[in-house]
Protein backbone atom coordinates (compact mmCIF):
# COMPACT_ATOMS: atom_id res chain seq x y z
CA UNK A 1 0.00 0.00 0.00
CA UNK A 2 1.33 3.42 -0.91
CA UNK A 3 0.19 7.03 -0.86
CA UNK A 4 -0.82 7.03 -4.52
CA UNK A 5 -3.20 4.13 -3.95
CA UNK A 6 -4.81 6.02 -1.08
CA UNK A 7 -5.07 9.12 -3.27
CA UNK A 8 -6.80 7.06 -5.95
CA UNK A 9 -9.11 5.46 -3.37
CA UNK A 10 -10.21 8.86 -2.03
CA UNK A 11 -10.70 10.23 -5.54
CA UNK A 12 -13.06 7.36 -6.42
CA UNK A 13 -15.07 8.08 -3.27
CA UNK A 14 -15.15 11.84 -3.91
CA UNK A 15 -16.15 11.56 -7.57
CA UNK A 16 -18.49 8.61 -7.17
CA UNK A 17 -16.86 6.22 -9.60
CA UNK A 18 -13.74 5.08 -11.42
CA UNK A 19 -14.22 6.94 -14.70
CA UNK A 20 -14.79 10.36 -13.12
CA UNK A 21 -11.92 9.79 -10.70
CA UNK A 22 -9.57 8.82 -13.54
CA UNK A 23 -10.51 11.96 -15.44
CA UNK A 24 -9.95 14.16 -12.37
CA UNK A 25 -6.58 12.52 -11.66
CA UNK A 26 -5.54 12.59 -15.34
CA UNK A 27 -4.73 8.87 -15.35
CA UNK A 28 -6.00 6.04 -17.53
CA UNK A 29 -8.96 4.20 -16.04
CA UNK A 30 -7.33 0.75 -16.46
CA UNK A 31 -4.36 2.00 -14.43
CA UNK A 32 -6.69 3.30 -11.73
CA UNK A 33 -8.63 0.02 -11.65
CA UNK A 34 -5.44 -2.03 -11.42
CA UNK A 35 -4.13 0.15 -8.60
CA UNK A 36 -7.35 -0.43 -6.63
CA UNK A 37 -7.24 -4.16 -7.35
CA UNK A 38 -3.68 -4.26 -5.98
CA UNK A 39 -4.73 -2.30 -2.89
CA UNK A 40 -7.66 -4.61 -2.23
CA UNK A 41 -5.35 -7.62 -2.66
CA UNK A 42 -2.81 -6.17 -0.22
CA UNK A 43 -5.53 -5.50 2.36
CA UNK A 44 -7.41 -8.71 1.76
CA UNK A 45 -10.79 -6.96 1.58
CA UNK A 46 -13.03 -5.43 -1.07
CA UNK A 47 -13.22 -1.67 -0.79
CA UNK A 48 -16.08 -1.16 -3.25
CA UNK A 49 -19.19 -2.97 -4.39
CA UNK A 50 -19.79 -2.69 -8.12
CA UNK A 51 -23.41 -1.65 -8.77
CA UNK A 52 -24.21 -1.38 -12.47
CA UNK A 53 -21.74 1.14 -13.86
CA UNK A 54 -21.14 2.71 -10.47
CA UNK A 55 -19.58 1.75 -7.16
CA UNK A 56 -20.49 2.09 -3.50
CA UNK A 57 -18.19 1.77 -0.52
CA UNK A 58 -18.06 -1.58 1.20
CA UNK A 59 -18.05 -1.76 4.98
CA UNK A 60 -14.27 -2.16 4.89
CA UNK A 61 -13.97 0.79 2.51
CA UNK A 62 -15.98 2.98 4.87
CA UNK A 63 -13.66 2.03 7.73
CA UNK A 64 -10.60 2.92 5.63
CA UNK A 65 -11.98 6.32 4.64
CA UNK A 66 -11.05 8.25 7.79
CA UNK A 67 -7.53 6.85 8.19
CA UNK A 68 -6.83 7.44 4.48
CA UNK A 69 -7.84 11.06 4.74
CA UNK A 70 -5.62 11.52 7.78
CA UNK A 71 -2.63 9.89 6.05
CA UNK A 72 -2.98 12.16 3.02
CA UNK A 73 -3.42 15.20 5.23
CA UNK A 74 -0.36 14.27 7.28
CA UNK A 75 1.69 13.86 4.12
CA UNK A 76 0.57 17.28 2.93
CA UNK A 77 1.58 18.68 6.32
CA UNK A 78 5.04 17.14 5.94
CA UNK A 79 5.44 18.80 2.55
CA UNK A 80 4.22 22.14 3.92
CA UNK A 81 6.54 21.91 6.93
CA UNK A 82 9.51 21.04 4.76
CA UNK A 83 8.76 24.02 2.54
CA UNK A 84 8.45 26.39 5.47
CA UNK A 85 10.38 25.45 8.60
CA UNK A 86 10.03 28.87 10.18
CA UNK A 87 6.30 28.72 10.81
CA UNK A 88 2.88 27.94 9.38
CA UNK A 89 3.03 29.57 5.96
CA UNK A 90 1.34 27.06 3.69
CA UNK A 91 -1.42 24.49 3.77
CA UNK A 92 -5.17 24.24 4.20
CA UNK A 93 -7.35 24.16 7.30
CA UNK A 94 -10.57 22.21 6.74
CA UNK A 95 -13.42 23.33 9.01
CA UNK A 96 -16.96 21.93 9.15
CA UNK A 97 -19.38 24.59 10.34
CA UNK A 98 -23.07 25.03 11.05
CA UNK A 99 -24.67 28.21 9.62
CA UNK A 100 -24.92 30.49 12.66
CA UNK A 101 -21.45 29.77 14.12
CA UNK A 102 -20.30 30.11 10.51
CA UNK A 103 -21.17 33.80 10.73
CA UNK A 104 -19.67 34.35 14.16
CA UNK A 105 -17.26 33.42 15.57
CA UNK A 106 -15.97 31.89 12.30
CA UNK A 107 -15.78 35.23 10.46
CA UNK A 108 -13.64 36.76 13.21
CA UNK A 109 -11.49 33.64 13.51
CA UNK A 110 -10.78 33.47 9.77
CA UNK A 111 -10.01 37.20 9.67
CA UNK A 112 -7.47 36.90 12.48
CA UNK A 113 -6.02 33.68 11.08
CA UNK A 114 -5.58 35.22 7.62
CA UNK A 115 -3.63 38.09 9.15
CA UNK A 116 -1.31 35.66 10.95
CA UNK A 117 -1.00 33.11 8.14
CA UNK A 118 -1.78 34.76 4.79
CA UNK A 119 -0.47 31.78 2.81
CA UNK A 120 -2.83 29.26 4.42
CA UNK A 121 -6.28 28.56 2.98
CA UNK A 122 -9.28 28.02 5.25
CA UNK A 123 -11.72 25.64 3.56
CA UNK A 124 -15.17 25.41 5.14
CA UNK A 125 -17.73 22.66 4.63
CA UNK A 126 -21.40 23.21 5.41
CA UNK A 127 -23.14 21.12 8.07
CA UNK A 128 -26.62 21.62 9.46
CA UNK A 129 -26.70 19.65 12.72
CA UNK A 130 -24.19 18.98 15.52
CA UNK A 131 -24.25 15.32 14.48
CA UNK A 132 -23.22 16.30 10.94
CA UNK A 133 -20.24 18.26 12.27
CA UNK A 134 -19.10 15.48 14.59
CA UNK A 135 -19.37 12.93 11.77
CA UNK A 136 -17.30 15.06 9.38
CA UNK A 137 -14.55 15.33 11.99
CA UNK A 138 -14.64 11.67 13.02
CA UNK A 139 -14.43 10.45 9.40
CA UNK A 140 -11.51 12.76 8.67
CA UNK A 141 -13.38 14.86 6.10
CA UNK A 142 -12.54 17.93 8.20
CA UNK A 143 -9.97 18.49 10.91
CA UNK A 144 -12.01 20.99 12.91
CA UNK A 145 -15.74 21.32 13.51
CA UNK A 146 -17.67 24.39 14.63
CA UNK A 147 -21.19 23.79 15.88
CA UNK A 148 -24.04 25.19 17.94
CA UNK A 149 -26.15 23.04 20.23
CA UNK A 150 -28.93 23.41 22.79
CA UNK A 151 -26.75 21.88 25.52
CA UNK A 152 -22.98 21.76 26.09
CA UNK A 153 -21.48 19.20 23.72
CA UNK A 154 -19.96 15.91 24.80
CA UNK A 155 -18.18 13.67 22.28
CA UNK A 156 -16.26 10.62 23.42
CA UNK A 157 -12.69 10.45 22.15
CA UNK A 158 -12.70 14.01 20.81
CA UNK A 159 -11.25 17.30 22.02
CA UNK A 160 -14.13 19.65 22.81
CA UNK A 161 -13.47 23.39 23.14
CA UNK A 162 -16.46 25.45 24.40
CA UNK A 163 -16.25 28.88 22.77
CA UNK A 164 -19.25 30.97 23.78
CA UNK A 165 -22.97 30.99 24.49
CA UNK A 166 -25.10 33.03 22.09
CA UNK A 167 -28.47 34.42 23.20
CA UNK A 168 -31.29 34.77 20.68
CA UNK A 169 -32.61 37.85 18.91
CA UNK A 170 -35.55 38.73 16.69
CA UNK A 171 -34.55 40.17 13.32
CA UNK A 172 -37.25 42.21 11.58
CA UNK A 173 -37.77 44.74 8.80
CA UNK A 174 -37.25 48.36 9.92
CA UNK A 175 -40.81 49.53 9.25
CA UNK A 176 -42.56 47.23 11.74
CA UNK A 177 -43.57 47.44 15.40
CA UNK A 178 -40.35 45.96 16.81
CA UNK A 179 -37.70 48.44 17.88
CA UNK A 180 -33.96 48.01 17.55
CA UNK A 181 -32.18 46.91 20.73
CA UNK A 182 -35.41 46.92 22.76
CA UNK A 183 -35.81 43.51 24.47
CA UNK A 184 -38.91 41.48 23.64
CA UNK A 185 -40.55 38.51 25.31
CA UNK A 186 -41.74 35.60 23.20
CA UNK A 187 -45.32 36.68 23.86
CA UNK A 188 -44.54 40.08 22.29
CA UNK A 189 -44.36 38.31 18.93
CA UNK A 190 -48.14 37.77 19.04
CA UNK A 191 -49.66 38.34 15.62
CA UNK A 192 -46.32 38.45 13.80
CA UNK A 193 -45.48 36.42 10.74
CA UNK A 194 -42.34 34.38 11.28
CA UNK A 195 -39.70 32.80 9.07
CA UNK A 196 -38.51 29.49 10.50
CA UNK A 197 -36.02 26.73 9.86
CA UNK A 198 -36.92 23.05 9.62
CA UNK A 199 -38.03 21.23 12.79
CA UNK A 200 -35.15 20.02 14.92
CA UNK A 201 -33.17 23.25 15.28
CA UNK A 202 -33.05 25.31 18.45
CA UNK A 203 -34.37 28.33 16.56
CA UNK A 204 -37.38 26.34 15.41
CA UNK A 205 -38.04 25.19 18.97
CA UNK A 206 -38.37 28.81 20.11
CA UNK A 207 -40.67 29.64 17.19
CA UNK A 208 -42.83 26.57 17.88
CA UNK A 209 -43.20 27.61 21.51
CA UNK A 210 -44.44 31.03 20.40
CA UNK A 211 -46.93 29.68 17.86
CA UNK A 212 -48.17 26.98 20.25
CA UNK A 213 -49.23 29.66 22.76
CA UNK A 214 -52.19 30.55 20.52
CA UNK A 215 -51.21 34.20 20.11
CA UNK A 216 -52.07 34.43 16.42
CA UNK A 217 -48.44 34.16 15.39
CA UNK A 218 -47.94 32.07 12.26
CA UNK A 219 -45.04 30.57 10.33
CA UNK A 220 -45.24 31.88 6.78
CA UNK A 221 -41.99 30.47 5.38
CA UNK A 222 -39.81 27.47 6.24
CA UNK A 223 -36.26 27.51 4.87
CA UNK A 224 -33.44 24.98 4.71
CA UNK A 225 -30.71 27.49 3.94
CA UNK A 226 -30.21 30.08 6.67
CA UNK A 227 -28.68 32.46 4.13
CA UNK A 228 -32.21 32.94 2.76
CA UNK A 229 -33.56 34.27 6.05
CA UNK A 230 -32.14 37.80 6.09
CA UNK A 231 -33.22 38.67 2.52
CA UNK A 232 -36.72 37.40 3.33
CA UNK A 233 -36.83 39.53 6.47
CA UNK A 234 -35.69 42.65 4.62
CA UNK A 235 -38.36 42.22 1.94
CA UNK A 236 -41.05 42.14 4.62
CA UNK A 237 -42.01 38.47 4.43
CA UNK A 238 -41.72 38.12 8.20
CA UNK A 239 -39.49 38.29 11.26
CA UNK A 240 -37.02 35.60 12.31
CA UNK A 241 -35.60 34.30 15.57
CA UNK A 242 -31.82 33.87 15.19
CA UNK A 243 -28.73 33.51 17.38
CA UNK A 244 -27.03 36.78 18.25
CA UNK A 245 -24.21 35.94 15.80
CA UNK A 246 -26.44 37.48 13.12
CA UNK A 247 -26.74 40.85 14.88
CA UNK A 248 -23.93 42.81 13.25
CA UNK A 249 -24.70 41.59 9.73
CA UNK A 250 -28.45 42.20 10.13
CA UNK A 251 -27.96 45.77 11.34
CA UNK A 252 -25.52 46.54 8.54
CA UNK A 253 -28.23 45.45 6.13
CA UNK A 254 -30.74 47.79 7.76
CA UNK A 255 -32.75 45.29 9.81
CA UNK A 256 -34.05 45.81 13.34
CA UNK A 257 -32.51 43.49 15.95
CA UNK A 258 -34.27 43.02 19.28
CA UNK A 259 -32.90 40.75 22.06
CA UNK A 260 -35.24 37.97 23.17
CA UNK A 261 -35.84 37.68 26.91
CA UNK A 262 -35.17 33.97 27.25
CA UNK A 263 -32.80 31.67 29.10
CA UNK A 264 -32.24 29.64 25.94
CA UNK A 265 -28.69 29.86 24.63
CA UNK A 266 -26.84 28.41 21.64
CA UNK A 267 -23.71 26.66 22.92
CA UNK A 268 -20.96 27.21 20.35
CA UNK A 269 -18.20 24.61 20.40
CA UNK A 270 -15.15 23.58 18.40
CA UNK A 271 -14.42 19.87 18.10
CA UNK A 272 -11.33 18.06 16.82
CA UNK A 273 -9.66 14.69 17.19
CA UNK A 274 -6.78 14.58 19.68
CA UNK A 275 -4.30 13.44 17.01
CA UNK A 276 -3.58 14.01 13.33
CA UNK A 277 -4.01 17.80 13.33
CA UNK A 278 -1.83 19.50 10.75
CA UNK A 279 0.31 22.47 11.87
CA UNK A 280 -2.18 24.86 10.25
CA UNK A 281 -5.15 23.25 12.04
CA UNK A 282 -3.30 23.32 15.37
CA UNK A 283 -2.64 27.02 14.86
CA UNK A 284 -6.32 27.66 14.05
CA UNK A 285 -7.40 25.79 17.18
CA UNK A 286 -4.93 27.75 19.34
CA UNK A 287 -6.33 30.96 17.88
CA UNK A 288 -9.85 29.80 18.79
CA UNK A 289 -8.70 29.06 22.33
CA UNK A 290 -7.22 32.56 22.67
CA UNK A 291 -10.44 34.06 21.25
CA UNK A 292 -12.37 32.25 23.98
CA UNK A 293 -10.05 33.45 26.73
CA UNK A 294 -10.26 37.07 25.55
CA UNK A 295 -14.05 36.92 25.69
CA UNK A 296 -13.88 35.54 29.22
CA UNK A 297 -11.59 38.32 30.43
Amino acid sequence: MDARQLEYFLAIVEHGGFSKAAAALHVAQPSLSQSMANLEADLGVALFHRVGRGVVLSEAGAELLGPSRRVMRDMAAVRDTAASLSGVRRGTVEVASMPSPGIEPLTTLIHRFAELHPGVTVSTQAAFTPEDVVSLVRTGACELGLLGSAEPLTAAGADVLPIEEQPFVVVAAPDGTLQDDVPVRPCDLAGHKLIASRPGSLMRTIVDEVTAAGTGTEIVTVVDHRTSILPLVLTGVGAAVLPSSWTRLARRCGAVVAPVESTTRLHVTMISLPAHLTPAARSFRRLTDSYTHRRDC
